[in-house]
């Protein structure tokens, strides 16, 4: 039996073992753009620019779609990390399991939402008739493969919750080169278009959800599946919704708020979509090495809760702050110097490339308060606060924008990119300035219970 690979955050340096932890997972994060970028690039190249204008005309929607169901499988993190921190491995192994099953559950409801409603939604929200045909084609190729990405979601998750991001790394590289092979292949070769995006976007998902559940097969610790928990335990399951679903809500009025903001760029044409789509890919590499830190949060921060480590919560949530707030500016400076570079990459389209940058302009040099947003709402999920972060992100990310778009952006003179991108900074710190006071209450009512108990 192969010894567990996971890793304690409730001893040690907490500076450290959130760069430990988080160094694989922005290798992840950075990688699987870099796999999406391919997607782009290939299509801009190969195809036209209105193959990439119809695959980003789903991006918006699809994560409005499947952001109540990824959400999930944040409470199935928390859920497991607080059950390592209690040195519960029972408990672990019901959660485990009741994740694997309803993973496959929501997959398959996702898979018919996907397949039936596709063309519906894109008409919703203005998709350009010149693209929409595209569109449609790829969200429904890209759904009925759900399941499988559901699955890899639910087990990278549980393996963060042990403390391991090496794994979900290794597994994503492996299916990153699958996915970029078969996008040449039936791009290039076989003379598809989206459809053969999509189809090597999934085939690469399969390749990873294979190999996680392989590995929790051979685990032998808290991450361990096993066939006699492989069903429903209503007590985990509840707990799961419990902290999940609020963060699946915060997900979906976060992507409410980003096809709306999808919609009103969809009013600018095609070329202004493609930009758009391409500015959003190079955007994405700040946003997600980020979002690593965030992570990192979640599961240092649930792990010393189940452990009552309140202190080390604190310092926990302090470094993944600075942490993130480095990054954000270190690799937004990068975005910002070389956006034009790499927008030529995926397009021979002056005007394209000059909405691509357009959008870096406005968001790179602001995306380090989004790395502090974001470290304070993994951190209050961590805390089981997850409705809290839900209801204040709904506040900045959904009241504050919708707001903006239907007033500001209304104005014929401010119906502009320029004032279309500026929300995003505005909404970040608006939802900054709410979080902090129930942050440090949150905080104070731990540590008088901690000193109450040991009294």
């Amino acid at each position: 039996m192969k010894k567990t690979k996971g890793m304690d955050l409730t001893e040690g340096s907490i500076f450290k073992k959130i760069i430990l932890f988080s160094l694989p997972l922005i290798a992840t994060n950075v990688l699987q753009l870099l796999f999406n970028a391919v997607d782009v690039a290939t299509l801009g190249m190969f195809v036209s620019d209105e193959a990439v204008a119809g695959v980003g005309s789903t991006g918006a929607l699809v994560n409005l779609i499947v952001s109540l169901f990824v959400g999930i499988s944040t409470g199935a993190n928390v859920l497991v990390a607080r059950y390592v921190g209690q040195k519960d491995p029972e408990h672990a192994r019901r959660a485990v399991g009741t994740s694997v099953v309803i993973s496959v559950a929501f997959g398959t409801l996702l898979a018919a939402i996907g397949w039936f409603g596709s063309r519906v939604f894109l008409e919703w929200m203005d998709c350009d008739p010149e693209v929409i045909d595209l569109a449609t084609k790829y969200m429904r190729i890209y759904f009925l493969g759900m399941p499988i990405i559901m699955l890899y979601n639910f087990a990278a998750s549980i393996l963060r919750a042990i403390g391991d991001t090496v794994r979900p790394l290794i597994y994503l590289v492996i299916g990153g080169v699958a996915n970029i092979l078969l996008d040449v292949f039936s791009i290039v070769v076989l003379g598809l278009d989206v459809e053969g995006v999509a189809i090597a976007t999934v085939g690469a998902q399969l390749i990873s959800a294979i190999l996680a559940i392989i590995a929790m097969v051979r685990e032998t610790g808290y991450a361990r599946l096993e066939k006699q928990y492989l069903r429903v335990d209503g007590a985990e399951f509840l707990t799961m919704m419990k902290i999940g679903v609020p963060a699946g809500l915060q997900g979906c009025i976060f992507s409410i708020s980003n096809v709306l903001i999808q919609s009103t760029i969809n009013s600018f044409g095609k070329l202004a979509i493609a930009g758009n789509t391409i500015g959003s890919q190079i955007d994405g590499f700040i946003y997600t090495t980020m979002y690593a830190v965030a992570l990192a949060s979640l599961s240092v921060v649930s792990q010393n809760l189940g452990a009552g480590k309140i202190d080390r919560v604190r310092s926990a949530v302090r470094w993944s702050m600075v942490i993130a707030v480095g990054i954000g500016l270190l690799v937004g400076g990068g975005a910002l110097l070389l956006s034009e570079p790499i927008a030529g990459m995926m397009s021979r389209d002056p005007t394209v490339i000059a909405y691509a940058c357009l959008r870096i302009e406005i968001i790179a040099t602001t995306y380090f308060l989004c790395g502090i947003m974001d470290v304070f709402g993994n951190s209050m999920r961590g805390l089981g606060e997850s409705t809290l972060a839900m209801l204040i992100s709904l506040f900045g990310n959904c009241v504050i924008r919708i707001l903006w778009l239907k007033t500001v952006v209304a104005i014929p003179d401010y119906h502009t990119p320029e004032m279309l991108y500026i929300i995003y900074p505005i909404s970040w710190a608006l939802t900054i300035l709410v979080y902090i006071p129930f942050y440090f209450r949150k905080i104070g009512k731990l540590k008088k219970k901690a000193a109450e108990s040991a009294a």
